[in-house]
């Protein structure tokens, strides 16, 4: 075997630990978007302090990842793809971070609704929570696969996600008009229903930064700059 061949493969390999770390992540931020809502509808305080705890994990898994996608650059200096890919990895990885902080913010709403009779049902704000897990999913799926399609499918599905919010938001405006009473854990409520939108929002960076990556379009805010 020739060295070229042998450093090939370990260049793979860590391409590889780089996705796998990703992908990890995006589990940890998924399952602690899943901890919060069922905090909320279970209202469980205990869990939403342990997921507040959990954000640790992701503050320090964003840092891993960030010292070895810097490291490989800095070792390897790849051009064109692999260097497309390992950029993006390091803008990804503050999106799940930044996902794994609004978490947080979604249990300290639930911890300041548990500790107040429980305004109304809870169905639509698990539903949009749902949605908006799928398409964190689905946006690193894409990334790991390199799916331009399915990253598209991640941007077509925002307007869904949204319009949930605008239905969320008003339904708790009423509730807020009908008895003053009720704002303050509207209110609440109101805040939870954004930080999910704002979740989906890093997802659609996520599958942004995806199909620039394959093939080296921008099309963050509606540009389309070719890459080379």
């Amino acid at each position: 075997m020739n060295t070229r061949q042998h450093s090939s493969r370990e260049f793979e390999a860590e391409l590889q630990s780089v996705k796998n770390a990703l992908l990890a992540m995006g589990g940890r931020a998924e399952k602690s978007l899943g901890d919060a809502i069922r905090a909320l509808v279970d209202r469980d305080s205990e869990l939403a302090e342990r997921t507040i705890a959990a954000d640790t994990e992701m503050d320090r898994s964003e840092m891993e990842i960030d010292e070895l996608t810097l490291r490989i650059l800095a070792l390897r200096q790849p051009v064109g793809s692999d260097l497309r890919f390992l950029a993006t990895a390091l803008k990804i990885v503050t999106d799940l971070e930044r996902m794994g902080d609004v978490t947080v913010n979604i249990c300290e709403r639930v911890l300041e609704l548990n500790k107040e009779p429980q305004l109304k049902p809870y169905i639509d704000l698990p539903r949009m929570a749902g949605r908006v897990s799928a398409i964190v999913r689905a946006s690193l799926d894409a990334y790991v696969a390199g799916d331009v399609e399915k990253a598209h499918d991640v941007l077509a599905s925002e307007q869904a996600i949204d319009d949930l919010n605008v239905q969320i938001f008003r339904e708790l405006v009423s509730f807020m008009v009908e008895d003053p009473r009720t704002i303050t854990r509207a209110m609440r409520l109101i805040f939870i229903a954004k930080y999910l939108e704002r979740i989906s929002d890093h997802a659609t960076n996520i599958a942004e930064q995806v199909i620039f990556m394959v093939k080296g379009s921008d099309v963050r805010h509606g540009a389309s700059i070719k890459g080379s």
